[in-house]
């Protein structure tokens, strides 16, 4: 196994407990559960704002389902290849992350809209830290 295979077992088991968390225990404020919006709370006092916020949150999780499988099958039957794009593909999808999430995040943990406060600077440290271990695994495949 690459080193590039060891990073994507990382992500995978993480992002894996993720969606575990999302779909079963979704308002939990541990493994990135939703539970530290404060506004997660307040939309169970109307229904139909929770219905949404349930289905977006279902949503993500689905979404991050679909990653898992796909990088499953990368990882036992994709080449050496396959494994490098889909690496390089993960480093340029999660900075993503640095775009849009975390300027709206890091306001609400401002506005007092989160609980901890500081967690938007716990989870942009956790999501450049999933850059960091990949951009260190690529450029040890690269030079060994």
């Amino acid at each position: 196994m690459t080193i590039l295979g060891i990073a994507i077992i990382v992500f995978l088991v993480l992002e894996s407990l993720n969606i575990l968390m999302l779909y079963f225990t979704p308002g939990s404020k541990m493994g990135n559960g939703v539970g530290v919006f404060n506004a997660y709370e307040e939309s169970k006092k109307n229904p139909r704002i929770h219905s949404l916020v349930s289905y977006l949150v279902n949503w993500v999780a689905g979404t991050k389902l679909i990653f898992v499988g796909l990088l499953l099958v990368i990882l036992f039957t994709g080449s050496e290849q396959t494994q490098l794009f889909a690496v390089i593909a993960l480093i340029l999808s999660i900075l993503s992350f640095f775009w849009r999430l975390f300027p709206t995040i890091k306001r609400m943990d401002k506005e007092g809209e989160l609980s901890p406060k500081g967690y938007s600077k716990t989870l942009g440290i956790m999501i450049g830290s999933f850059v960091a271990g990949f951009s260190v695994a690529l450029l040890l495949f690269l030079i060994l």
